[in-house]
């Protein structure tokens, strides 16, 4: 038994588990490039008001789950681990003066955020997510386009049958009216909510269509529909929205009780879904329109919409389906030896190789030609360098491991045969 694991709620990301992730975010990345969205990173930590200020401080977020870090003096500021990647970013956009900048602002981080919440398949208290942003337009058209972004990267990760859920729940104009009714009704239930739910009544009504518990299914799916008290501006912004979705032919399904876990957002609320996979804990990832957040922060007004895809919900999701498969590369080439001792040839013959570019791993165990053959094939390389007497003239034995095939080559011509096989996939 080890003495020592990984804090619970996290894990560490053997190699087939990171090779999956990191073509993840490779799908992310290129989508990202194809969109015209700009890669940034932020600190791994704020100013804990960053989160409590842009989050919202009734939020499970940032009552329960939020990573709070110890100063080490009462004269420390309050920092926090950051849980999501929106507040930060919209706080770089404030401090950075990107408000000068061609408008929409499009911006996109991939990486791990940090929660302090209950470990279960799929979350995390450490987890990956790709997050986009676009700050400057309030346009309906921009929220179809990330939408459209976010069930694109489901399809190229190789998740099929993916669903967008999608609701308005209005803005300043509309909002405050809607509340009241819900508040009216909820009271009118308050002996059924449990204590949590009542402590929500009175701090945010709305986060109770957002509830987790069960025996809130029934009072949410009676409760007021916000879609009938949206202002005609919202109404529009919504129709538009649907009416851009439509055309490009991304399936989504109306979802009245949509209102995201977070304060900051504003009309466009929608998640992701497996069809079929629906619940409280199933959302692949999601996000909103959140206009009146980089004001909030201390910018000049700014609208704004984003999303943040869960990345270790589609790697599980991609199990499940058993569409997940290892991305690793094998070696090009492998250097062995007819001399088990004689490792600085093989090294020296590898490094020259790596030099050019190639994906060589040099066989540095003294072990007999043979075993050392035989692990060329187990890592499946295409081709083995032999090592030998040849060496002393400038050469080389070339053996298409996969063809069975060996020749002699030239030293100085070693890196252009194999560059040139690799383009052509053809064997020596």
């Amino acid at each position: 038994m080890p003495s020592f694991r990984a804090p619970r709620g996290t894990r560490d990301l053997l190699p087939d588990v990171s090779s999956g992730l990191n073509r993840l975010e490779g799908v992310a990345r290129s989508l990202a490039g194809r969109y015209g969205y700009r890669e940034m990173e932020i600190p791994m930590f704020e100013q804990a008001a960053v989160f409590e200020r842009g989050i919202g401080e009734v939020t499970d977020v940032v009552e329960k789950e939020l990573f709070r870090l110890a100063p080490r003096s009462e004269e420390a500021e309050a920092w926090a681990l950051r849980p999501e990647a929106t507040a930060g970013i919209v706080r770089a956009f404030v401090q950075h003066g990107m408000h000068t900048w061609p408008q929409p602002v499009k911006l996109t981080v991939v990486g791990p955020m940090f929660r302090y919440d209950r470990p279960q398949a799929g979350r995390y208290r450490q987890f990956w997510q790709w997050d986009a942003e676009a700050i400057g337009d309030p346009g309906p058209a921009v929220d179809a386009e990330i939408v459209e972004m976010g069930y694109r990267f489901y399809l190229e990760a190789g998740l099929p049958h993916v669903q967008v859920l999608l609701n308005s729940i209005g803005d300043g104009a509309c909002r405050p009216a809607y509340l009241e009714q819900l508040t009216a009704y909820f009271r009118r239930h308050e002996g059924e909510l449990p204590e949590l739910e009542r402590r929500r009544l009175e701090t945010n009504p709305l986060r109770l269509l957002d509830s987790k518990d069960p025996a809130m299914t029934a009072l949410v799916a009676a409760a007021p529909r916000i879609g009938d008290s949206l202002c005609e501006a919202c109404a529009a912004h919504f129709a538009a929205v649907r009416a851009h979705l439509d055309a490009v032919g991304v399936p989504y399904r109306v979802e009245p009780t949509l209102v995201r876990g977070l304060d900051y957002y504003t009309r466009t609320a929608f998640e992701y879904y497996r069809s079929g996979a629906e619940g409280q804990q199933q959302a692949l990832g999601g996000g909103g329109r959140y206009d009146g957040l980089v004001e909030l922060l201390g910018g000049r007004a700014a609208p704004g919409i984003g999303f943040a895809l869960g990345l270790d919900r589609v790697l599980l999701a991609l199990e499940e389906t058993g569409s997940a498969h290892a991305v690793e590369t094998p070696p090009l080439a492998v250097v062995v030896g007819a001399d088990p001792a004689d490792t600085v040839a093989r090294f020296r013959v590898a490094s020259l190789l790596r030099a050019e570019g190639l994906c060589v791993r040099a066989e540095l165990a003294q072990r007999k030609l043979g075993r050392q053959l035989e692990t060329a094939s187990r890592d499946h390389a295409h081709f083995a360098v032999i090592i030998g007497d040849e060496l002393t003239e400038g050469h080389v034995q070339l053996k298409d491991l996969e063809a069975g095939t060996q020749r002699l080559v030239p030293l100085a011509e070693l890196a252009r045969e194999l560059a040139r096989a690799a383009k052509s996939h053809h064997h020596g």
